[in-house]
């Protein structure tokens, strides 16, 4: 073993020593020396049942995050999925970055946790909250950088499929209409769609999409969600839910199967489809083939994390994931050195959540 795969391997041995339990106490609710803010992602229950009041919003985002990042943060932003990002959402989104301003929670710096459609929320919310803030004389938040698990920032064609059901649905055969309840929970109508419409690629593309100075830090699944059901209907690879040109931050909507050229979601060192562009600060940091939609926030183990952009520092945050390379022969394969991968060494033993925790606060 050279000398590099054994500082990585003792590398990853600590981070892994530094993981503990489900829960943080208060003195480790912070990410590399910061306060953490969630943001999260779309709730289906929403469409069928509106909540009846901000209370019921706030459980259902405590009960969102439970699984692992709940006591690892000292503040979330709630919403409910039955609104509009530039509407409700945003209304409801801004009296709570209102409430984290006043209490000065970002005055060292904070950084963003979002899940899925929470990279979409968070995106309006960082182009608009310094404005929205000092016209009420407030402190805009001082956000270091974002941390996009699963994002949906470049929408979804489910979202897609969703609105031309609702407004065509004599057209789409059973598999469609089946793929869409899956994702949207309802039969979709056109006054009940919500955030959905917001989650078409081509209208989240063009949503609060100038230049982000932010670093928006990517951490990308492969895995399947609903049985392989929505899977046809997504362009390229995906996570069940979100394509890997959105999760990825690619800057078109193409069909693409890594956010590396070089690179697949499994760590095979070979040619890829990968996007042609990537939207101004935005960094694909770990993929994992096996990590679905929901296990890339949750405390799902058995997933390799591949690094992507690894060994630098991003707005003073230094991105330093352990890194193996090997060579692995097919069962067919019967001479040469097989095929070249990358790994994070030991990842397939904690979840993806816990890596980058653990990764950061080393």
């Amino acid at each position: 073993m050279s000398n590099n795969n054994k500082r990585s391997l003792n590398k990853t041995a600590l981070s892994l020593a530094l993981a503990g339990g489900l829960f943080a106490t208060s003195a480790q609710a912070q990410l590399a020396g910061h306060n953490v803010i969630l943001v999260h992602g779309f709730m289906m229950e929403n469409l069928s049942q509106a909540p009846a009041n901000m209370q019921e919003v706030k459980q259902a985002g405590e009960d969102y995050w439970r699984d692992y990042w709940l006591n690892r943060a000292e503040a979330r932003i709630d919403w409910a999925s039955n609104g509009r990002v530039e509407g409700d959402i945003a209304r409801q989104a801004y009296q709570q970055v209102r409430q984290i301003s006043q209490q000065g929670l970002c005055d060292n710096y904070c950084i963003v946790v979002t899940h899925s459609t929470g990279d979409l929320v968070t995106r309006h919310l960082l182009e608009n909250q310094a404005r929205w803030l000092q016209s009420e004389g407030l402190q805009p938040l001082k956000i270091l950088a974002v941390m996009d698990l699963a994002g949906a920032g470049g929408g979804t064609e489910l979202a897609n499929l969703a609105v031309s059901v609702a407004y065509n649905n004599s057209w789409y055969n059973w598999p469609v209409k089946q793929a869409v309840r899956l994702f949207t929970g309802i039969d979709p109508q056109p006054d009940n769609l919500g955030v959905v419409n917001d989650l078409q690629t081509n209208v989240a593309r063009n949503l609060s999409a100038g230049p982000n100075t932010i670093p928006r830090l990517r951490f990308v699944g492969g895995g399947s969600s609903f049985g392989g059901v929505t899977t046809p209907f997504i362009a390229g690879t995906d996570d069940g839910v979100v394509p890997t040109h959105s999760a990825c931050g690619a800057t078109t909507a193409n069909a693409i199967n890594s956010c590396s050229s070089t690179l697949s979601l499994a760590g095979q060192v070979s040619s890829q489809s990968g996007p042609s562009g990537l939207y101004y600060n935005h960094y694909p940091i770990l993929m994992s083939e096996g990590a679905n939609h929901s296990a890339v926030k949750d405390t799902q183990t058995g997933n390799v994390s591949v690094p992507v952009v690894n060994n630098t520092v991003l707005n003073g945050l230094q991105v330093n994931f352990a890194s193996r390379t090997y060579n692995q022969r097919a069962w067919w394969q019967l001479w040469g050195s097989g095929n070249q991968y990358v790994e994070v060494p030991g990842s397939a033993q904690t979840s993806m959540s816990n890596l980058l925790y653990t990764t950061f606060n080393n």
